[in-house]
């Protein structure tokens, strides 16, 4: 596959290293001619490129995922056949993948293992909204940015891998993530991809898959069978509410797993509210129940760098040598006047409880000589009830106030928050009034009040950099770009200045204008701008230009400026004329919803979008005769002249309909015979009886 390196197919992508191989394909870094960006090209081997049926499916099934657009999925440009050469162009990612990123830190902390769970949910609630399922959900599938945010890649491709389904030495990558009905060969839907997603969290809760084995029938028979250990019992730390989530994603039967990416993607945000949470249930038993969310659930932010916690822990610790020794006397003359009462309030209680026994008995015995059986079971002696810290102040809370637990003001937790000052609790767990066992660990989370952001530093990046950096803050900032005349070449499509400043505040929605440097007199970069816009643009340049737009196909997006003449950079005098290419589209046309149509309004609908229409006949009870019971694809946009299969109802099973008895009123028609008569035999005449 070296053979590709430096060749340009169909004369746009050009071939320049190897980044990465699997078991379908090679992936190579390339660089787009057209629009000048760096690109991951995805090449088929030949053993797969020389199977008309895979090479059929593999751009089927990659043409679909084209179609998905979303910030936690790697987008895919185009797929196409250039010189023996089947391949996909993705989005070139700047990253690690999960599996390295685990390899390298053994098992994750909740809280990042939330922040990589609730963005791989996103991008499946998206895909299974399209009707477009992984089927190969792992830590290899899914890559890390720079800027913590994840991509999952490979959309549909292992549906195309899947015409190989044998577990072999080869699948023991995949199989220690597969669900049960993959790996019974059943069918596969939207839940297939949350039990593998249940998987991942349970290897980056703990470090570990939940079922492992020598071969990869072992590990398929361990999933179909189920039983994993919970991850609380294999690593410390792990919360009841992040456990419950992964442990019913990893149900083994599927009606008890979430029903969509969308309901598993709103557990996952209340227990990011209020990380206490708890929800009671009975994963893999007979019923699951899930109680209402409150709204006293603490709402937090992003999390913490490690220099934020060191400042505040270093405030925290910035106390004299005197004021340290006057608290801990302090704590201790009033520790040993509470020992004091409580010696006294002992003897008096154990008194009192001697005479009310005592009291008891006389009354009791007389009656049955013994108490009643179903007398209440005394409240267990090591069990206290949990206050509440949250609104309390750290620096006011003493822990030798709560002989019964173990409060460590060392080893709190910090974090944002839009409804706590900084240094209050804004958090705890286990969460308040709940019945414990004395001497149990409380974890307390305190505020480091409302996060705040600054304007990066963008001078001299390039456009598309800068809006990326902005747009990763997540603050949903109305970027706008506006040009800037320079004299100085070097500037040219680079951001000069912004508003607001570097180091200025920011706050979410907030105006940004990047100031781009555009040389006097050239053309600007219209690329990837409305029509209206680009013409803008150029009206607003200090020289007058004429303008003449031509429209024709092209995957930059309808009704989006995909090249110009002459192109950016170039210079420009009065009188010149600039043409400006928008797009069309793809191509392509969107496929109707045509199920409870009848057979022909159907075939119409479909074949006036240039549509060929394959009609299958299926009994179907629940359908009238000569109506649409389901298609293949829908919703989605394909070339014109491809195909869409419909199933039509052929009416009720007569198989299944028990025969109707003439009533008495009812004359019983005679009726021909509908078989040729047979030849007599040696055998004596059957009873033969006329049909109603």
């Amino acid at each position: 596959m070296e053979t590709y390196i430096g060749r340009l197919l169909d004369n746009r992508y050009e071939i320049l290293e190897i980044i990465g191989t699997g078991g379908m394909a090679v992936v190579y870094r390339a660089l787009d001619h057209r629009l000048n960006r760096a690109v991951a090209v995805k090449i088929l081997k030949d053993e797969f490129s020389r199977n008309e049926e895979f090479r059929r499916r593999f751009h089927a099934e990659s043409q679909a995922v084209a179609m998905l657009s979303h910030p936690n999925i790697v987008s895919v440009y185009d797929v196409s056949h250039s010189e023996n050469a089947d391949y996909i162009v993705m989005e070139l990612i700047e990253g690690i993948s999960l599996k390295q990123y685990l390899e390298k830190k053994g098992n994750l902390n909740w809280r990042e293992t939330l922040h990589f769970s609730m963005q791989i949910a996103k991008a499946l609630d998206h895909a299974h909204s399209r009707g477009i399922v992984h089927r190969d959900i792992k830590p290899h599938n899914i890559m890390i940015l720079k800027d913590g945010s994840i991509k999952v890649a490979d959309f549909g491709i292992a549906r195309v891998g899947s015409a190989k389904n044998t577990l072999t030495r080869e699948a023991l990558g995949s199989v220690h993530y597969i669900s049960p009905e993959q790996a019974k060969g059943a069918r596969v839907d939207n839940r297939s991809d949350l039990y593998s997603l249940g998987v991942v969290m349970y290897e980056m809760l703990t470090g570990r898959t939940p079922y492992d084995g020598e071969t990869p029938v072992s590990v398929a028979i361990q999933h179909i069978n189920g039983g994993a250990r919970r991850p609380s019992e294999l690593a410390a730390g792990v919360p009841l509410g992040l456990e419950y989530i992964t442990m019913r994603a990893m149900s083994a039967d599927p009606d008890k797993r979430y029903a969509s990416a969308a309901e598993m993607l709103h557990d996952m945000e209340e227990f990011r509210k209020n990380p206490s949470l708890t929800f009671m249930s009975a994963v893999d038993g007979a019923t699951t129940v899930v109680p209402a969310m409150t709204a006293a659930a603490a709402r937090t932010g992003g999390g913490m760098t490690r220099s934020e916690a060191e400042r505040y822990a270093a405030a925290r610790a910035a106390k004299t040598t005197e004021q340290r020794r006057a608290e801990r006397a302090r704590r201790e003359a009033e520790r040993a006047e509470k020992k004091k009462k409580t010696t006294i309030i002992a003897i008096l209680s154990a008194a009192v409880v001697i005479v009310l026994a005592a009291i008891l008995l006389a009354v009791l015995l007389p009656r049955g000589g013994s108490a009643p059986s179903d007398t209440p079971s005394e409240e267990r002696a090591d069990e206290v009830e949990m206050p509440n810290f949250v609104g309390m102040q750290l620096e006011k809370i003493n822990p030798d106030d709560y002989p019964d637990l173990k409060i460590d003001l060392t080893n709190v937790e910090y974090d944002y928050s839009d409804v706590y000052e900084e240094g209050f609790v804004m958090a705890q767990s286990p969460e308040a009034k709940k019945m414990v066992k004395a001497g149990r660990k409380v974890t307390l989370t305190v505020s480091l009040g409302k996060e705040k952001f600054e304007m990066p530093d963008l001078l001299n990046k390039e456009q598309a950099d800068a809006e990326s950096m902005l747009a990763k803050m997540n603050l949903g900032l109305d970027i706008r770009r506006e040009d800037d005349i320079s004299e100085d070449e070097d500037d040219w499509g680079k951001v000069v200045r912004t508003e607001p400043k570097a180091g200025e505040p920011l706050e979410k929605g907030q105006k940004v204008v990047l100031y781009i440097g555009l040389g006097k007199d050239m053309m600007p970069n219209l690329v990837g701008l409305t029509e209206e816009n680009a013409k803008d643009r150029l009206n607003a340049l200090a020289i007058g230009v004429k303008t003449q737009v031509r429209y024709q196909n092209d995957d930059v997006g309808k009704d989006k400026v995909f090249r110009t003449d002459p192109e950016a950079g170039q210079p420009l005098k009065q009188g010149d004329t600039v043409f400006l290419y928008v797009s069309l589209g793809s191509g392509k046309v969107p496929v109707p919803d045509v199920i409870g149509k009848s057979v022909d309004a159907a075939k119409k609908t479909l074949e006036d979008l240039k549509l060929i229409v394959e009609v299958r006949e299926f009994y179907d009870d629940g359908t009238p005769r000569g109506y649409v019971i389901s298609q293949d694809p829908i919703d989605k946009e394909v070339e014109e002249g491809s195909v869409v299969v419909i199933d039509v109802s052929k009416g009720a099973d007569p198989s299944k309909t028990e025969p109707t008895a003439p009533t008495a009123t009812e004359p019983i028609e005679p009726t021909e015979p509908t078989t040729a008569p047979t030849e007599p035999t040696d055998k004596p005449p059957e009873e033969v009886t006329e049909a109603p």
